[in-house]
């Protein structure tokens, strides 16, 4: 019969398996915060260096406490094509690698067994209390996320000792021993168990973390803990399975590419854990330390990357196999507007610094685009190219595309954990996009007063048309620098724009000046008289655009 007292474990247990879970996930958003645009910086470094992936894949895994969030992220790199499949294979396993310190992190309750003032635990409280001040009171925002790693760090160990606590007084039931001996004596049991508890929880660390909880209590036993510690890595692929489901077909490879490389691992070591514990089966019912399951953890996700790290072509070839092309693997729409689509993967929200750093990216390719529009209609005014004129009005629907799916994406980037800089810079790219977008539309007017000048069969005067490509290279100038200026945060590019926005105003009044001296003399036909007036209000308000663009990356500066 279940006592109260039983009632009160199971309570205790489920509380601290909730603090353990929670804690990590604070610390791990806290810590994300903290590397903040560091983290964008990586993107760039992910160059064909295969090592050098690992590298970054371990790191970046270490920050965010989450191999599988980073193979998510990985399958959205590869969808968005940022990352090839032969970069991603190293990324993955790095990220084996990485996800082994929230391990080691759970471990540290039992380094300090001698002295009870060196176990974690006991600072738990204090980290928890100094870090709700740092958050209640601190006015920085670096003073914050450090309070906000600190609770997480402290609900982590609290956690841990709840359910070490709850299980206490269990550790002498018959149905533990049975249990694990069970496991440790059917690999395929104890790797499916493993498997099964990583995929329900969606996190390798969780349930790594609730494995150790369990060998404090000393009713682990070896053999059990390695065949579940194998499974767990087996069932980390799943998040990034169901993730690259209904993504492109580069995206599932990248998937199938972690679970082939941890299936790998279980089959290898597997069969090498049956065999050493069938002749020695006293080491194999022998009780594990949470300290010696991080060891083995760290172990074998470090030689199983030593091992396949010179065949990562041949895991892409694998992928390649068992992954088959399928119709809706080919995207439908204009090539810009399936690029953006595809770049703007919300698997990459895993990681918010990512997500800002992609926006942005996209933003200033919406620019480049717009760029060329306004470049192609200024043309179009000075030559009459009726081509060129079709030609801005189709990519005209491209921005007004651009415009929509980023507006939907930033309305999902804002409403991540992000830091006040980050906040700042998603508000300033709405902005940008909505200016953009009307630079875009200033094009679009530019091409129509060009169309109406080749059906009315009108023409400007040499002056005017030198006047023309004299502004218009000047408010060209400007978006060219608003665009550098958010995409290399260059201050010489924000002066720039000034500079030539003040000369976009000045010709503006000037001309205008010039052009009605040359109307009233009877030297221009009055038809074409306004259409160049028109063309150098969109001109003008194109340099006003691109003043507001360089003044947003100004304010982030």
């Amino acid at each position: 019969m279940i006592s109260t007292g039983d009632i009160s474990n199971i309570f205790g247990f489920l509380g601290g398996l909730g603090m353990f879970l929670y804690g990590m996930s604070i610390m791990a958003d806290g810590m994300q915060k903290t590397a903040g645009s560091r983290m964008s910086s990586f993107l760039g470094m992910l160059t064909n260096n295969r090592l050098l992936a690992v590298l970054l894949g371990a790191l970046i895994t270490a920050i965010i406490q989450s191999s599988g969030a980073t193979t998510v992220m990985v399958v959205g790199f590869v969808s968005a094509g940022v990352l090839n499949l032969s970069q991603a294979v190293g990324v993955i396993m790095g990220a084996n690698i990485g996800t082994t310190i929230t391990a080691w992190i759970v471990s540290m309750s039992q380094l300090g067994d001698a002295f009870e003032i060196m176990k974690p635990g006991f600072y738990a409280p204090l980290m928890i209390g100094i870090g709700a001040l740092l958050l209640v009171f601190a006015k920085g925002q670096k003073k914050k996320t450090i309070g906000e790693i600190m609770i997480g760090l402290g609900l982590l160990f609290m956690g841990l000792d709840f359910m070490s606590g709850s299980i206490g007084p269990y550790t002498n039931a018959p149905i533990f021993a049975d249990a694990f001996a069970l496991l440790g004596g059917n690999p395929l049991l104890g790797m499916g168990i493993g498997a099964l508890v990583t995929a329900v929880l969606q996190s390798s660390s969780a349930s790594v973390g609730i494995l150790q909880t369990l060998a404090m209590n000393g009713i682990v036993t070896t053999n059990a803990a390695i065949y579940i510690t194998l499974g767990q890595n087996i069932g980390s692929c799943v998040t990034a399975m169901l993730s690259s489901a209904g993504g492109s077909r580069t995206a599932r490879q990248a998937a199938v590419m972690h679970l082939t490389f941890n299936l790998i691992g279980a089959i290898i070591f597997g069969v090498l854990g049956f065999v050493v514990f069938t002749i020695m089966p006293a080491f194999a019912g022998s009780h594990i330390s949470a300290v010696e399951i991080s060891m083995f953890h760290t172990i074998f996700n470090i030689t199983m990357t030593s091992l396949l790290f010179p065949f990562g072509d041949q895991l892409v070839k694998i992928s390649g196999l068992v992954v088959k092309e399928r119709p809706q693997d080919s995207p439908v729409g204009d090539k810009e507007t399936v690029k953006t689509l595809q770049h703007l993967d919300e698997r990459i929200f895993e990681s918010p610094a990512f997500a800002v750093e992609t926006a942005a990216l996209e933003v200033v390719h919406m620019g480049q685009i717009t760029m060329k529009n306004v470049k192609r209609a200024m043309d179009a005014v000075l030559t009459g190219n009726l081509d060129e004129i079709e030609t801005v009005y189709k990519t005209e629907k491209t921005i007004d595309n651009m415009e929509k799916m980023l507006t939907e994406y930033l309305i999902k980037v804002d409403n991540l954990s992000l830091t006040e800089r980050q906040k700042r810079v998603v508000n300033n790219l709405f902005y940008s996009v909505s200016d953009i977008e009307r630079i875009g539309d200033h094009a679009e007017n530019m091409a129509e007063e060009a169309e109406y000048m080749v059906e009315h069969h009108l023409d400007f005067t040499g002056t005017g048309r030198q006047d023309l490509e004299s502004i218009g290279n000047s408010a060209v100038q400007a978006f060219f620098y608003a665009i550098d200026a958010r995409q290399t945060g260059n201050l010489d590019s924000v002066r720039k724009v000034s500079q030539y926005e003040d000369d976009v105003d000045s010709q503006e009044e000037e001309l205008r000046e010039k052009h009605i001296e040359r109307l009233s003399a009877g030297k221009c036909e009055p038809s074409a008289g306004v259409v160049f007036l028109d063309i150098l209000s969109n001109l003008e308000r194109i340099s006003d655009h691109a003043y507001n663009l360089a003044g947003y990356v100004k304010d982030e500066l």
